[in-house]
């Protein structure tokens, strides 16, 4: 039966990249009810920052060659590096056991929170290849950054992830669900939009639910 990895990055308790993920991953486990489940808080529980022995870690990686996940591992040499390890392995051994990564994200100063940033320093090394997995991003944002919109050019949370799932991950199968303007809720400024931003709350609470069912039936015509 498949996996699916749910990660969260928002530091609220109630948000709306909370709400999409869970709503996708309710889906999901309905049509896989034995299938593999495991959802990472973030924010919850924080993951900590790269160190030199990660680098270390990926320099011999490099030196050596070592592109197979499977022997990562042989490139842990000292203590240090060790310890490093034990952070990264349960982290790793999710990410490769998952046939979908959910990754439910609000913007924050136009990019990715720091928590996630964490997660995808710990578990990224060179030449890493996870071709054939799919990912989800649900995600969150205070303005509106669709195409056309006066602040799109600063949306650096779709772009970064989009470029490094493709491009660094060689992922071909990446879909993006957002609820844009939240911050017309409470801005005062921006009460004029709020009728666009509940538009855009139930159309991506919509299409959560269709990319979960497109990707149920995509996973189990190829299983």
């Amino acid at each position: 039966m498949p996996n699916l990895l749910h990660l969260d990055s928002s530091a609220r308790t109630a948000s709306f990249s909370r709400d999409l993920g869970a709503r996708f991953a309710r889906r999901w486990r309905e049509a896989y009810p034995n299938g593999g489940y495991t959802h990472r808080d973030l924010t919850r529980e924080p993951i900590p920052p790269i160190g030199e022995a990660w680098t270390q870690i990926c320099d011999t990686m490099l030196a050596e060659q070592i592109t197979d996940p499977g022997r990562y591992r042989e490139a842990v040499r000292t203590p240090a590096q060790r310890r490093a390890w034990a952070v990264v392995q349960p982290l790793l051994d999710e990410l490769l056991a998952a046939d979908v990564v959910l990754i439910g994200v609000p913007m924050y100063n136009f990019s990715v929170p720091a928590s996630l940033k964490a997660w995808i320093d710990q578990v990224t090394f060179p030449r890493m290849n996870l071709a054939g997995k799919r990912f989800v991003v649900a995600g969150a944002r205070g303005g509106s950054y669709v195409e056309g919109a006066p602040r799109a050019p600063y949306d650096h949370q779709e772009r970064y992830l989009r470029d490094f799932i493709v491009g660094h991950f060689a992922v071909q199968d990446v879909r993006f669900v957002h609820a844009e303007l939240t911050n017309a809720r409470l801005d005062p400024g921006l009460a004029h939009l709020r009728d666009r931003h509940a538009a855009s709350v139930t159309a991506a609470l919509a299409r959560i639910e269709a990319v979960a069912d497109e990707l149920a039936a995509e996973v189990e015509a190829v299983s």
